[in-house]
């Protein structure tokens, strides 16, 4: 396999304090980039990072807290 037919769909993005987005990697697994969202938004700067797959809206993404509170049953253990 070479470089032309790797996919890499999935993106993490940053939006920093004044509503600028950028976008961070693309990776080619949603866990590759769920891990690098998390180990980002563990520093504990102000900045919001979510997970989205390339061609998927704005509406459509989870934000890292969204993805965390979906990731817990109600009494608030992980799945």
């Amino acid at each position: 396999m070479n470089d032309s037919t790797i996919s890499l769909p999935w993106l993490v993005i940053r939006q920093d304090d004044n509503g600028n987005r950028y976008r961070v990697g693309r990776y080619a697994t949603r866990a590759e980039a769920q891990k690098i969202a998390d180990s980002l938004d563990s520093r504990g700067h102000k900045q919001l990072y979510w997970v989205e797959r390339i061609g998927q809206t704005q509406g459509q993404a989870q934000t890292h807290g969204q993805a965390q509170a979906q990731a817990q049953n109600g009494d608030g253990t992980r799945n």
